[in-house]
């Protein structure tokens, strides 16, 4: 994929991407014909941004095969969600099964790709997405460890800091891990990065972002 943005040494103002933007360079990555699972929240865009006829078959962790965007809310069918809860439609050869069957085909290497979100990842690519060991947000392990397990390739999409400003790509994982050295890829409102065994490579970087000031906000080593 040959990006617009390049890195650059430049100045200008600082324009992090939106949710919406972080989640449309993940789904421009996607190759065509592979099998993609959408984790929860900011990975659940993604599948709005895949359009039909380049028949990307989505996996939903509750039981469903080959979805696509959200319907209009005059379509929509309470019955079908993706794993955020939100209403989808089904493409053409789509597929429902129960959770049995959905986690089968997460363990056993079915999937080409999971896309999830996390609070941290490491420079190693280990990830952490299941607690904040925070009383006031509860663990929610899903199905993270089967799809970090049984998926052939790990994105993650999230914001580069957290509200406070402090980094979430760090050196090491401070949270509890939901897997050691999975994770292939980086999306963030403030650039794209691939997983590397020198560190964490900067494909591209939001307008106005410059590596020294993605530094300031990565505690993990970046590679130009």
């Amino acid at each position: 994929m040959n990006y617009a943005n390049t890195p650059t040494s430049g100045t200008v103002s600082l324009k992090p991407w939106s949710r919406e933007q972080i989640a449309a360079r993940a789904a421009q990555d996607v190759p065509d014909g592979s099998y993609a699972n959408l984790g929860i929240g900011l990975p659940t865009l993604v599948g709005n941004l895949i359009t039909p006829e380049r028949e990307v078959f989505l996996h939903s962790e509750n039981g469903i095969l080959h979805f696509g965007s959200h319907p209009s809310a005059h379509d929509a069918d309470p019955c079908l969600i993706n794993a955020s809860k939100h209403p989808i439609s089904l493409l053409p050869g789509s597929a429902i099964f129960d959770s049995t069957l959905s986690f089968a085909m997460m363990r056993g290497g079915h999937l080409d790709l999971a896309i999830l979100g996390a609070y941290e990842v490491a420079e190693n690519g280990d990830m952490a997405n299941w607690t904040r060991v925070d009383p006031g947000t509860p663990p929610a392990v899903g199905g993270a460890m089967e799809l970090a397990f049984g998926a052939k390739q790990i994105w993650v999409l999230m914001e580069h800091t957290t509200r406070d400003g402090c980094p979430r790509l760090l050196r090491r994982c401070s949270l509890p891990l939901t897997a050691a050295g999975v994770v292939t890829r980086i999306y963030t409102n403030l650039a794209v990065l691939d997983v590397t065994s020198e560190g964490l490579q900067v494909k591209v970087m939001a307008p106005g972002v410059t590596f020294d000031y993605l530094q300031s906000c990565t505690e993990a080593k970046l590679l130009v």
